[in-house]
């Protein structure tokens, strides 16, 4: 598993790792998609690279949003990915019940930003030997995250991924305090920027979450050259027509001139 994601960092380029793809999977045509030109271009740029996708939404605003296709049929989707592309494949997990099951069909177990002080919870996805994602709270600081971290530690599992999604302020935004990448890094785990989730605008009357995807590029530049050992993004061939988080998405046509730039901006720093 491990050999797949090469210690999370191209040994020849010196590159950031990229965890890109939808918000859910919404089918195996489209994951197939995603996966295969996100590839194409993580080659070419000599970037590491993670295909994620939820199989299923479980932190939705309203009852009637869109929360998946059936969990069997998600998970074996990502498991199809992650073998015809010979890629690391990530999905977030919800209870200490799911992580034995989505252990079954992918590489990487993600902690849901809301659920990252669940103790059962970390300490289920560590047992499993995956490796464990945890995104930092929207209420948490980063250096709180060292407790995290510790948990998944203590449970015999030191493959560990700290992912920053940004900061509440206010009600209805979300801000990135970039202090928090050097501090997470001293917890000895790589640090990832999730620049999507990051430019969300959740809690809107309408109970659909918005979101700003013109400042992707900024945000991304931005963790790039304070030293995130990877970027999380979600990317859909149609944004305006995704069936989850559409509104923060890069568009899967704008990801290569998302990525030169940043691969550029590494070599610098």
């Amino acid at each position: 598993m491990l050999s797949k994601i090469n210690n999370l960092q191209h040994q020849k380029s010196g590159n950031f790792f990229l965890i890109a793809g939808p918000c859910v999977i919404e089918s195996e045509k489209i994951a197939m998609e995603i996966a295969e030109k996100t590839l194409n271009i993580c080659n070419k740029l000599e970037i590491p690279f993670i295909f994620k996708g939820s199989y299923r939404k479980a932190n939705r605003s309203r009852i009637d949003s869109f929360t998946g296709i059936g969990d069997k049929e998600a998970l074996s989707i990502l498991k199809k990915v992650g073998e015809k592309f010979n890629i690391p494949t990530l999905t977030d997990i919800h209870s200490e019940e799911e992580a034995s099951i989505a252990a079954q069909y992918v590489d990487v177990l993600q902690i849901p930003a809301f659920l990252c002080r669940q103790t059962d919870l970390l300490v289920a996805a560590a047992r499993t030997g995956k490796i464990v994602n945890i995104k930092k709270g929207q209420f948490l600081s980063p250096k709180s995250m060292e407790h995290a971290v510790t948990k998944v530690k203590e449970s015999g599992n030191n493959t560990i991924m700290i992912t920053d999604r940004g900061t509440m302020f206010g009600y209805q935004d979300i801000v990135v305090d970039f202090r928090g990448i050097p501090t997470m890094k001293q917890f000895g785990v790589p640090v990832v920027m999730d620049i999507t989730h990051s430019l969300q605008q959740p809690n809107q009357d309408s109970g659909i979450t918005g979101g700003n995807p013109k400042m992707i590029e900024i945000i991304s530049k931005a963790a790039i050259a304070t030293g995130v050992d990877g970027i999380f993004l979600e990317t859909h061939p149609n944004p305006s027509k995704a069936k989850s988080d559409g509104s923060n998405m890069l568009e899967l046509d704008k990801l290569e001139e998302l990525l030169v730039k940043l691969v550029k901006i590494r070599k610098v720093i």
